[in-house]
Parts: C-alpha cells; sequence; structure tokens
C-alpha cells in the first residue's frame, strides 16, 4: 500500500476530533474521505501531509514512517486546499515560481507554463493573487500542487469554492491529471455525488470516526441500511434525506 493511515487520533485539549481513524491507499488509487462538515476530514488530511501532528497512531507512506522520514516523503507529495492560502502580494506565476524553487523543480519556467496553461489561467500570470476571485484561486492552488509531479496528491475539499459549473470542469481536470500520472489521491468531501464521479473507494467519517468503508454504492447503501434511531447517526441521516448525501 502506498499510505497507510492506523488508529489515528487527534485531540485538541478535552475535544476528540479524530478518534482511532484507520485506512490505506493502493498505488494510483483514488479514495474519498466522505462525511458531514466536523466529521474530522480537514484534520486527518491535515495530520496525513504533516501539517499537524497526531496524538497518537501510525502514518506511513511510500513504506516509510512519517515520523522518522517527515522530508523524504513530503518531496513526493503535495496538498491543495481553498482553506491554504498563497501570498497575496505575489503575482500568480512569482508564486508559483518560489514553490517551484522550494520543491527543487527543474525547467520551472516550462513547468509553470504547463500547469497554466491546463487549468486555463494563462491569463493570470500576472494578476496578484490578492485580486483573484475564488475560483481563480483554486486553480492556481491545484497548479502548485502539481509543480513537484506528486506521487500522492491530496486534494482536501478542492471545489469548495466553485460553482456547479466551474466545479465539474475542475473535476474532470484532476481526473485527466490522475489519469496522465497514476498518482494517488486523497480527496476530502462532503458532496456523496462529488465523490461517486471521483473516488473508487470511500471511507465515511462521522464525529471523527470511521462510520463505513466501500465503494461509493456500498457506502450510500449501508448508510441507508443503518438504524436512524441512533443518536450518533442521526446527523448522517439528515444529511441523507436532504440529499447532501445520497
Amino acid at each position: 500500500m502506498l499510505v497507510e493511515v492506523a488508529h489515528l487520533v487527534k485531540r485538541f485539549r478535552d475535544v476528540t476530533v479524530v478518534d482511532g481513524v484507520s485506512f490505506s491507499i493502493a498505488d494510483g488509487e483514488i479514495l474519498g474521505l466522505l462525511g458531514p462538515n466536523g466529521a474530522g476530514k480537514s484534520t486527518t488530511i491535515q495530520m496525513v501531509m504533516g501539517l499537524i501532528r497526531p496524538t497518537s497512531g501510525e502514518i506511513r507512506i511510500f513504506g516509510l514512517s512519517f515520523s522518522r522520514h517527515r522530508g523524504e516523503i513530503l518531496r513526493r507529495m503535495n496538498i491543495a486546499s481553498p482553506y491554504l492560502s498563497l501570498p497575496a502580494r505575489l503575482t500568480v506565476y512569482e508564486s508559483l515560481d518560489i514553490y517551484a524553487r522550494l520543491y527543487g523543480v527543474t525547467h520551472r519556467a516550462e513547468k509553470i507554463a504547463q500547469l497554466l496553461q491546463r487549468f486555463e489561467i494563462e491569463h493570470l500570470r500576472a494578476s496578484l493573487v490578492g485580486r483573484l476571485s475564488s475560483g481563480e484561486v483554486v486553480r492556481v492552488t491545484l497548479a502548485r500542487a502539481l509543480l513537484n509531479e506528486p506521487k500522492l496528491l491530496l486534494l482536501d475539499e478542492p471545489t469548495a469554492f466553485l460553482d456547479p459549473h466551474a466545479a465539474a470542469r475542475m473535476r474532470e481536470t484532476i481526473l485527466a491529471v490522475q489519469r496522465d500520472s497514476g498518482m494517488a489521491v486523497l480527496y476530502t468531501s462532503h458532496n456523496m455525488a462529488e465523490v461517486e464521479q471521483m473516488c473508487s473507494r470511500i471511507v465515511f467519517l462521522h464525529r471523527g470516526r470511521v462510520l463505513v468503508t466501500g465503494s461509493p454504492i456500498e457506502v450510500s447503501r449501508s448508510i441507508l441500511r443503518t438504524d436512524i434511531n441512533r443518536p450518533a447517526l442521526q446527523e448522517v441521516y439528515q444529511h441523507v434525506a436532504a440529499g447532501r448525501v445520497r
């Protein structure tokens, strides 16, 4: 397995945000982390990226212990999230160039030009990041995350601030990039329709715990078969009934 997460726990003082989460990702697989807001998706992905430290549990990526080989692992992976900001006073090109230098990307200008074209943001290369729309920032953020040609890409609700048409185009682009590169992807969302399109397998989180794991159809059926009278599952049922998780 490319990624192995075992019994991951994260506590902030007296609050347990992630409670014993375990999952794995195979080489070239797109795994979805699905769940309502506050389920622990972003916290989990931030621990896998090393942005925050777990309280307990183990993360192994590329067969290496994250705690022991952090630098080596991070050089081969990346993250894109609309919740992680880019330097507002730099132009799009300057921002991408700095990150390319940090990752030691060779032929930086060519790589940046390719990504600007792929995400249809060539016209923004001289624009200040702080003046971009939310949708433009999302595309620049995704371009930045692909600069080092990661073997593992973490996508934390990448279409969160996009309108439906732009979100659909972005998903198509992500799938095309993934097919071309063969990279593995960990994809978080609270939108079942989105992960059905993007992911071959889903880990459904609720209140920091794994509720069910399986293919999109298996997860949907498992949730609908669950006893909705159990208090811990009431919120999940409300999302299903509202059509936000189908």
